[in-house]
């Protein structure tokens, strides 16, 4: 029986499909906890996925 295979999608090359982090700031809390902030990927704004640059042009031309 064929198996399906899922959608090929792109993955971001800048965070390789890890869109979003935390980041410890080194310093400790009063509970004792690491201070942390989050950060989303600038390139594909935090979805992981990235459209081909062909597409991209396309939907800039559609606009104008």
């Amino acid at each position: 029986m064929a198996q399906h295979s899922p959608a090929r999608t792109r993955v971001c090359p800048d965070c390789d499909g890890f869109p979003r982090v935390a980041i410890s700031t080194g310093t400790r809390l009063p509970d004792g906890s690491r201070a942390t902030f989050r950060v989303a990927c600038r390139r594909c704004d935090g979805t992981g996925h990235t459209t081909t640059s062909a597409s991209v042009a396309l939907g800039q031309q559609e606009r104008v």
